[in-house]
């Protein structure tokens, strides 16, 4: 029990600082340190995501960081995109969900390396650092 409340505490913490939290920390920690199955771990992540979600979003809203016309219409695009993918869920293979979800994450990793590099870049240009 302690280690439940402890992967959802780092997941907490990492939502409200990165606001991501959900797929990157509580599915591994779901399926390897729970030992939940695939799909049970991303259904599972899901659920604890809304409580997460509201609280960070309380903070948001009251220091006027929500740009709410934007998180409306990609809310509305959520909903879409989260029916069909709870849809597929059921008909894709745990080893193929595991390969895609690896390459998203690698994806990202490297896009947001080259970001970071342009941005170390820009601040040596102008003797920032």
């Amino acid at each position: 029990m302690l280690k439940n409340i402890v992967i959802g505490i780092i997941a907490g913490l990492i939502s409200g600082f990165f606001s991501t939290g959900g797929g990157l920390i509580l599915v591994p920690a779901f399926i390897y340190f729970i030992k939940l199955d695939e799909k049970k771990a991303r259904a599972t992540s899901i659920a604890c995501i809304l409580p997460m979600v509201i609280a960070s979003s309380i903070f948001y809203a009251k220091n006027k960081f929500i740009d709410w016309k934007l998180g409306i219409l990609c809310a509305i695009g959520g909903i879409v995109g989260g029916f069909i993918g709870t849809k597929f869920l059921n008909k894709v293979p745990d080893k193929i969900l595991k390969i895609s979800f690896l390459i998203f994450l690698i994806y990202m990793a490297i896009k947001m390396i080259g970001d970071f590099w342009w941005l170390i870049s820009y601040l040596e240009l102008f003797q920032v650092l």
